[in-house]
């Protein structure tokens, strides 16, 4: 069942999507070379407390970090650990968090004090393929449209997306229907109504889609070894331009409707 959101409910899930996005800006700010992932970890549930939230993922299906921290090749739900980031290293952060009874749930991919190239390419290909989608995130529109924008956005720019994890509604609980994915599936897609909220996420690889699981039972990594980004919003679907509720001032900077 999708659940609409009324006035009452975006009340109090505007500010949780606004907490999310400040913990996640603070945190991105957090990141340079020779911190460990378990420093980026407390810093980030540091933020959240002082907010008076509480992580959405820690507990979560026994997941046992308050966010998301992948490296380099790590494309989603990276453990935080002993881990020394280095010059050079791409990290996403993927942060939710619930205050006032909603989830807000954002993530960035950052370089740790610079990157290469490519790297540099694979982020701001991965970053745009997000709002290619947003833009399509209109009225009357279906799900589907948000993910064929992704897809032919990367895949025009010689990147991969992954299949087997997918964007999805959001609200009082981290995963609500409908799923989102950022690649043309062929099944029946819903269509988009005001009310919905979405947790838009291109997960996108710089050599294969494929990805494996390792035996710690959470960190996905590219199979091939190639570097993974990821950026997410979540966006409220209106009567007219989708709702940005975790955009950021910077983000406010490339925000352009249609």
């Amino acid at each position: 069942m999708i659940i609409l959101k009324t006035e009452r409910d975006l009340e109090a899930m505007r500010p949780a999507c606004r907490v999310a996005a400040q913990v996640l800006k603070e945190t991105a700010a957090f990141v340079r070379p020779g911190v460990t992932t378990r420093e980026v970890e407390e810093f980030a549930a540091e933020r959240m407390k002082h907010y008076g939230a509480r992580s959405a993922f820690l507990g979560y299906r026994k997941y046992p970090c308050h966010i998301c921290i992948s490296v380099n090749n790590e494309v989603v739900h990276g453990l935080a650990g002993p881990r020394r980031l280095e010059f050079g290293d791409i990290v996403s952060l993927d942060v939710g968090v619930y205050y006032r009874g909603f989830v807000g749930d954002t993530a960035v991919t950052v370089p740790v004090g610079g990157c290469s190239v490519e790297a540099q390419r694979l982020l701001d290909v991965t970053r745009q393929a997000l709002w290619e989608g947003i833009r399509r995130a209109l009225p009357g529109n279906r799900v589907v449209d948000i993910s064929r924008a992704i897809q032919e956005y990367v895949e025009g720019h010689g990147f991969s997306v992954v299949r087997e994890f997918v964007g999805h509604g959001v609200g009082r609980s981290v995963h609500e229907q409908p799923e989102v994915p950022n690649f043309v599936d062929g099944k029946p897609s819903p269509k988009l109504r005001p009310g919905m909220t979405l947790a838009i996420e291109p997960m996108v690889n710089a050599g294969g889609p494929e990805i494996q699981v390792l035996s710690d039972g959470w960190t996905a990594v590219t199979k091939d070894g190639s570097l993974s980004a990821h950026f997410e919003h979540t966006v409220l679907i209106t009567e007219g331009e989708p709702e940005v509720l975790t955009c950021t001032d910077e983000d406010n900077g490339r925000w352009t409707p249609r």
